[in-house]
């Protein structure tokens, strides 16, 4: 790896954190600043989505890494799914895991409803997570996410 430390994904995520941290930057910021967006940016750091060459040296400057390190880090294709355990631990993610346990067959037949037999893709797919405040100060979190239908074919 040209000489470059080896870092495991946790230690490395956690130098990527630090560094945002201390440029006082936000996901949405290095979104911004690579033309991502700050969901991707997220994932790239937690070593769940491809970071092309433009993401890696949007990156290298938005946090102040050097270019070649974080190439060494970042290059190759992504361990999709290895850094949650099943059933998650951790609260926020467990309460994503629990609305698909709860509603996950109801989001399924509504789907084949309106769509007919298919998937939605994980691939061909974003999302966004907005903040809305109400107008009695409660605070929500609105996760959009928008896949393509992929309908099962017939053989």
């Amino acid at each position: 790896m040209s000489g470059f430390p080896t870092l495991s994904k946790s230690e490395f995520t956690a130098s990527l954190v630090r560094a945002k941290q201390e440029r006082g930057i936000s996901f949405e910021e290095l979104g911004k600043a690579i033309g991502r967006d700050e969901v991707a940016v997220a994932a790239i750091f937690y070593g769940q989505h491809y970071a092309t060459l433009e993401d890696i040296v949007g990156l290298a400057k938005a946090l102040n890494i050097d270019k070649n390190l974080l190439s060494s880090q970042l290059s190759g294709f992504p361990d999709r799914g290895s850094g949650v355990e099943m059933p998650p631990k951790e609260p926020l993610i467990y309460r994503l895991y629990e609305i698909v346990q709860n509603y996950g067959q109801a989001y399924r037949a509504v789907m084949n409803e309106k769509f007919g037999d298919g998937i939605m893709s994980a691939i061909a797919f974003s999302t966004k997570v907005d903040k809305e405040v109400d107008e009695q100060g409660n605070t929500w979190v609105n996760i959009s996410m928008r896949g393509k239908w992929l309908p099962y074919s017939r053989f």
